[in-house]
């Protein structure tokens, strides 16, 4: 199932290919950007190829309605405070907060990025020069918001959390509308964290066999089983909600990835790439050099004087293989002994007449 190769900053992906591992930070750094670049350097340490944000402002993703709503938060798991709009004033990023976290990726060599929510957030981003733009579950129906992203001709990751393939369909549509065919697919379930039923990892598979663009995960469970699962399925692009602390406030933080996890997630996938090698069979040269160690030879069961009729009942098969191949056992029953030979001893072809 090949696809098309896709740029990410200093990274080519397409399916099977090495993962390309983006720390989502998002909204963990609670509004504090010296949490933020903790985190970023926690994430590079652990080996991320990007580290994420979430780009929104109060005004930009949540209507009154939905402020009015919630004024409150019982989910003490989640560490909620106050009404939805002191968390989301306290959790916006400025433009300054921007700037300044885009330079400071810069300086510590890892690609920032981050999800626009609206068309404006998409041009600070452009105006930072992100690597490639991604596209939120929840915005797959936002066409607008698609076509105004996919026209700026960078990459577009879109995760198709709460989607069904008709709407998958309608998005991938609306990018290539705009003339932009550089696209990456993250397999999502919106659920934080969701049931193992519901994860579906097989629609990787599916996702690859019905687009020819590289397909990703995006991952909202616990741990780090599922990422390197996906990435023997495949996958090319692991997207984890990550923290240095689950314990935190915030909203994400219980369900994210921390330094221990992200570390396993970016070590053991490439592992598994490196592992999964090639559909063609070669044995190594590692391997072959264990042939004579490991393999067996013929191994006389008796001794045998010069002149015997060689019986299947006067051999056995032992360690080394450095002599005769049991496969070739046939080629010796009836051959005559041309020389003595005792018990144990390996039996050779020059030994036979």
């Amino acid at each position: 199932m090949k696809s098309k190769t896709i740029k990410l900053a200093d990274s080519e992906v397409s399916n099977f290919s090495r993962p390309y591992v983006i720390a989502e930070i998002g909204a963990n750094h609670n509004g504090d950007i010296e949490l933020a670049k903790s985190m970023i350097d926690s994430a590079v340490e652990c080996g991320a190829d990007a580290v994420k944000f979430q780009s929104w402002t109060p005004t930009s993703l949540v209507s009154k309605e939905e402020y009015d709503r919630n004024q409150s938060y019982d989910d003490c798991k989640k560490k909620h405070f106050g009404s939805l709009r002191e968390m989301v004033d306290k959790y916006a990023l400025t433009t300054e907060d921007h700037h300044e976290l885009k330079l400071y990726c810069d300086s510590k060599g890892v690609a920032f990025c981050s999800t626009p929510f609206s068309e404006g957030e998409a041009d600070l981003l452009e105006e930072l020069d992100v690597p490639f733009f991604k596209i939120a579950s929840m915005d797959i129906t936002n066409i607008r918001l698609l076509k105004h992203v996919a026209a700026k001709r960078k990459p577009v990751i879109i995760s198709t959390g709460m989607s069904t393939m008709a709407e998958i369909d309608n998005a991938i549509t609306a990018i290539e509308s705009t003339g932009n065919q550089q696209i990456v697919i993250l397999h999502c379930i919106s659920i934080y964290p969701p049931a193992m039923e519901d994860v579906n990892l097989a629609n990787i598979s599916m996702l690859m066999k019905a687009y020819d663009y590289p397909i990703g995960f995006s991952d909202h469970s616990i741990g780090s089983a599922l990422p390197l699962a996906s990435v023997a399925l495949g996958a090319c692009v692991i997207e984890k909600h990550y923290t240095i602390d689950k314990n935190l406030p915030g909203w994400d933080h219980a369900i994210s990835a921390d330094p221990a996890e992200l570390k396993v997630i970016c070590e053991e996938s490439r592992n598994i790439h490196t592992a999964m090698g090639s559909l063609k069979r070669i044995v190594s040269k590692a391997e072959l050099a264990k042939k004579e160690k490991f393999r067996r030879s013929v191994v006389l069961t008796r001794d045998l004087p010069k002149g015997h009729i060689i019986q299947a009942s006067d051999f056995t098969f032992k360690r080394p293989g450095t002599g005769i191949s049991p496969e070739m056992e046939m080629q010796i029953i009836g051959r005559v002994m041309k020389v003595n030979k005792e018990a144990d001893e390996l039996l050779n072809w020059n030994d036979l007449g």
